[in-house]
């Protein structure tokens, strides 16, 4: 979480909002990194460059399979409805978030895309991890954001 929390600083940059996001392939030290990736929806006018669909385009590419099972997304804020679909369409085996999204968080707070009975696969959620310090982030942002100019 703490590779993730560096690449959502350095959306901070860019103007983007500050969302970073890491997939790992192993949950035993020492864990090897196989993508990273921060929002970058501002710097690329893409709405779809979520950190998280940046970083499995990223691991897809290095794995050389859409597939990225077997693969841990370790990501600042709680998933979106397009993030969490990604998640699904990828077979990813775990995601790990930080802090809550009670506005459009897809894995626990508005919905359980991820987790739905209905698709085809259902990746572990691991919610919370370092929360205060995602969430930090994201207030400190959004409140400078706010600021007269």
């Amino acid at each position: 979480m703490r590779l993730a929390l560096a690449e959502a600083d350095a959306a901070i940059e860019t103007g983007d909002v500050p969302v970073g996001a890491v997939i790992v392939a192993s949950t035993r030290e020492p864990l090897q990194v196989l993508a990273a990736a921060r929002n970058e929806r501002n710097t690329s006018n893409d709405p779809t460059a979520h950190a998280e669909v940046l970083a499995m385009r990223r691991a897809a590419a290095t794995r050389g399979s859409w597939r990225l099972d077997g693969l841990t997304v370790v990501v600042t804020l709680e998933p979106c409805t397009m993030c969490a679909g990604a998640l699904v369409l990828a077979r990813v085996d775990r995601v790990v978030y930080g802090a809550a999204d009670p506005k459009a968080g897809a894995v626990d707070s508005l919905w359980d895309v991820v987790r739905d009975r209905r698709l085809n696969h259902r990746p572990e959620v691991i919610g919370g991890v370092l929360a205060e310090e995602a969430a930090g982030q994201l207030r400190a942002f959004f409140a400078e954001q706010r600021k007269p100019r």
